[in-house]
């Protein structure tokens, strides 16, 4: 007779098979990705990954939607904090985007994930970008601003620049939507990312 698990273990299992998952489809890609490379990694039972998720599409929706979802509120924290409404902007484009890229640019198959999120489920991805635009608009206060600003950043990201591109294309944009400090850049560069 198995043990059953706490609520907590049950929550760990999960961010475990997620973790898992996240890396696999990064680094193999949607199609080549298998449900046992998946429970390999995150060392349970394929048996067991059937318990916790219906298909390799639920896991890669589940997967995309914790990831999302895990930016915004500290991406709505940082828009509330003290500063100009440049800074502001940029913690913002930070939480949401930069370091998303980061974390995605070594990996092979980084460039599909968004891709096929798009494609298996539009309106769920739809859902996320409302969750965006309300961290955008909560700091250029003008929501036909933001959906603006939005347009561009997603525009940004056409060609799959690397990040030092990205981070700098971004910090433009911030710049060219928030005309405040006589016109100079006041975003920190990418060797001082981290605040």
């Amino acid at each position: 007779m198995s043990q059953k698990l706490s609520p907590e273990a049950l929550a760990e299992r999960r961010i475990r098979i997620l973790d898992a998952a996240r890396w696999c489809f990064l680094n193999f890609g949607y199609a080549r990705t298998t449900l046992e490379d998946i429970a390999r990694r995150a060392v349970i039972s394929r048996t067991l990954l059937y318990r916790n998720f219906k298909d390799k599409e639920d896991i890669f929706i589940q997967v995309f939607d914790a990831w999302v979802s895990a930016r915004v509120q500290p991406a709505m924290r940082a828009g509330a904090e003290p500063g100009s409404q440049r800074e502001r902007l940029w913690r913002v484009c930070q939480r949401l985007v930069l370091d998303c890229w980061s974390e995605m640019a070594q990996a092979p198959m980084a460039n599909e994930f968004h891709d096929v999120y798009e494609r298996l489920r539009p309106k769920v991805a739809w859902n996320h970008r409302e969750g965006v635009l309300a961290c955008i608009v909560q700091v250029l206060e003008a929501p036909d601003v933001a959906q603006v600003f939005l347009l561009a950043l997603e525009g940004l990201f056409a060609d799959r620049p690397q990040l030092d591109e990205i981070t700098q294309r971004i910090r433009i944009l911030v710049d060219r939507f928030t005309p405040e400090n006589g016109g100079g850049s006041t975003c920190p560069s990418a060797s001082d990312k981290a605040g």
